[in-house]
C-alpha cells in the first residue's frame, strides 16, 4: 500500500454551487487538521461526520475559505484510507485556494484514477468493478448505466469467482492424481475433466451471449445516416436529438461534412452521423463531403438509408442498396404524407419488409417505428431481464473467449486421452485468463493503463 497522501479536484472545474477536494492517505486526516479551522479538530472528530468551517493559512491563520469538511476513516472509506473530503464554493479561485494549502503540507496532486486503483488495491473492489467505475462515469443511457451500476455492484465478479472456484475443484484433483499415480483411473479422471470443462464453458458462453448487447449498451451504436440531397437526413437527425443541430434548407448539398450527435432511443445509445449527400458533384468542398459520408458508412455498426417515397428511386440509391447488403440496414421511406413513387418490389428485393419504416419527418411521424426497428434488429425487440449481467467491457470479452478456448483444449486433450499434466496446463491458463478479468492475475503494466484512463480525482 502507499505511503503518502494524495489530493485532487473531484467536481469538474468552473462555476458550481460547490466544489469537491478529496485527500486521501495514511496521514490525511494529520495532514488537513492544520489547516482547517473549526469548533472541534479534525483529530479527534469521529469517522462519518460533517464539520463547518475554514481553510487557514498555516502561517498567519488568515482564513482563506468557508467549508465543510467531512471525515472517513480507514479502512471504512472508498480507498480503505483516512479520507478527507472539502466541500469549498465552487469557482477557479476556491478551489486553486484549497488545493495550494493542501500541496504545501507534502500532500501530492493524484493521478488520474488513483483513488478507485487504491480502492482496488486495498481490496475493496476488484479490477472489474474498478472497470465499471469509468462505465459509470460515461454512461449515455439509463439502461447502461444500470449496467454499471449493478457491475460496481460485483455482479460480474461474482460470476467469475464461481467459474474459478469450479477450475480450483478441477486442478486439484488433477493435482492429486499426478501426485498420487497409483490411485488414478484414466477413464474416471477424462470424464471429471470434460464434464467441469464443459460446466465452466457453459456458464463462459451464458456471459458472452449478453457481450453484443453489452458492448453496445455501453458504447453505443455508430448510425451513419445516408442519402441523397435533400431527402431528410438532416431533418432527421434534428428530430431524434429533438434539437436544431443540423441546417436545414431547400437547397441541395447544404451539408458538407459528418455532424456527429449522441441521443438516446428506447434506452439504446445512438452515435448518429448526418453525412453529406451521396450524389456525382463538381464543388470540390461537396466533393469532400460526400468521400467522408463514404468513409462514415464503413465504419458505421447501423445504416439508416434515408428516402424521398414521392420520388422513384435513382441509380445512386439502388448502388447503395446494393452495397449495404449483409449490413445492418433500415430504409427510412421519408415524406409518407405524400403520394409514394418507390416500387415496393424493389425494396423488398433488398431489405426484410420489418427494415421499411415509412416516415414523415417533417411531421414527426413514424419515429416510433424506427425506434422499434432499431430495437429488433439489435436486441430481437427488447433488452433482456433486469436480473440478468451483462459484459459490456471490450477486454474482459476477450478473456472469456480466451478462457473458453483454453478449456476447449482441455476437454479435447481429455478426450485423447492426453497425460493429465499436459492438461493442468491449459486449465490453469483459463484459470488465469478469467483472474485477469477481476485483477487477481493482471500485470502492473495492466492496472497503469486501465487506472490511467479514469478522470483526474476519481
Amino acid at each position: 500500500m502507499f505511503s503518502d497522501t494524495i489530493a485532487a479536484v473531484s467536481t469538474a472545474l468552473g462555476e458550481g454551487g460547490i466544489a469537491i477536494i478529496r485527500v486521501s492517505g495514511p496521514q490525511a486526516i494529520t495532514q488537513v487538521t492544520p489547516l482547517f479551522r473549526s469548533r472541534i479538530s479534525l483529530a479527534d472528530a469521529e469517522s462519518h461526520t460533517v464539520h463547518y468551517g475554514h481553510m487557514i493559512s498555516p502561517v498567519d491563520g488568515e482564513k482563506l475559505e468557508e467549508v465543510l469538511v467531512t471525515v472517513m476513516k480507514g479502512p471504512r472509506s472508498f480507498t480503505t484510507e483516512d479520507v478527507v473530503e472539502i466541500s469549498a464554493h465552487g469557482g477557479i479561485i476556491s478551489v486553486r485556494r484549497v488545493m495550494d494549502l493542501l500541496l504545501q503540507q507534502e500532500i501530492r496532486l493524484a493521478e488520474p484514477g488513483e483513488f478507485t486503483k487504491r480502492a482496488f488495491l486495498g481490496g475493496r473492489i476488484d479490477l472489474s468493478q474498478a472497470e465499471a467505475v469509468i462505465d459509470l462515469i460515461r454512461s449515455k443511457s439509463d439502461r447502461a448505466f444500470s449496467v454499471a451500476l449493478k457491475q460496481v455492484s460485483g455482479s460480474l465478479s461474482e460470476q467469475i469467482h464461481l467459474l474459478r472456484h469450479s477450475l480450483i475443484e478441477m486442478l486439484a484433483h488433477i493435482e492429486v492424481n499426478i501426485d498420487y499415480p497409483e490411485h488414478d483411473v484414466e477413464s474416471v479422471t477424462a470424464e471429471f475433466i470434460k464434464d467441469k470443462s464443459t460446466e465452466v464453458m457453459e456458464g463462459i458462453n451464458k456471459l458472452l451471449k449478453t457481450s453484443n448487447e453489452g458492448k453496445i449498451l455501453r458504447e453505443g451504436i455508430t448510425t451513419a445516416i445516408i442519402g441523397r440531397p435533400n431527402v431528410g437526413k438532416s431533418s432527421l437527425l434534428n428530430a431524434l436529438a429533438r434539437d436544431n443541430k443540423a441546417i436545414v434548407t431547400d437547397i441541395p448539398g447544404t451539408t458538407r461534412d459528418v455532424i456527429e450527435e449522441y441521443v438516446t432511443i428506447n434506452n439504446i445509445p445512438l452515435k448518429l452521423l448526418d453525412t453529406a449527400g451521396i450524389r456525382e458533384t463538381m464543388d470540390v468542398v461537396e466533393k469532400i463531403g460526400v468521400e467522408r459520408s463514404r468513409a462514415a458508412v464503413v465504419d458505421a455498426d447501423l445504416i439508416l438509408l434515408v428516402l424521398n417515397s414521392n420520388d422513384e428511386l435513382h441509380a445512386d440509391e439502388l448502388a447503395l442498396m446494393e452495397q449495404f447488403k449483409g449490413r445492418q440496414c433500415i430504409c427510412l421511406m421519408n415524406k409518407m404524407d405524400l403520394p409514394s413513387k418507390v416500387d415496393k418490389e424493389t425494396l423488398l428485393s433488398f431489405f426484410e419488409e420489418s427494415s421499411i419504416v415509412p416516415m414523415s419527418i417533417l411531421e414527426e411521424k413514424g419515429l416510433d417505428k424506427l425506434e422499434e426497428a432499431i430495437s429488433t434488429l439489435f436486441f430481437g425487440g427488447k433488452l433482456e431481464s433486469g436480473d440478468l449481467t451483462y459484459v459490456s467491457n471490450v477486454r474482459h470479452i476477450a478473456l472469456l473467449k480466451k478462457a473458453h478456448r483454453s478449456l476447449m483444449d482441455a476437454y479435447e486433450a481429455a478426450e485423447q486421452r492426453v497425460p493429465i499434466d499436459l492438461i493442468q496446463i491449459d486449465v490453469r491458463l483459463a484459470w488465469e485468463q478469467l483472474g485477469e478479468i477481476i485483477g487477481d492475475t493482471a500485470a502492473d503494466s495492466l492496472l497503469d493503463q486501465i487506472f490511467s484512463q479514469f478522470c483526474l480525482g476519481k
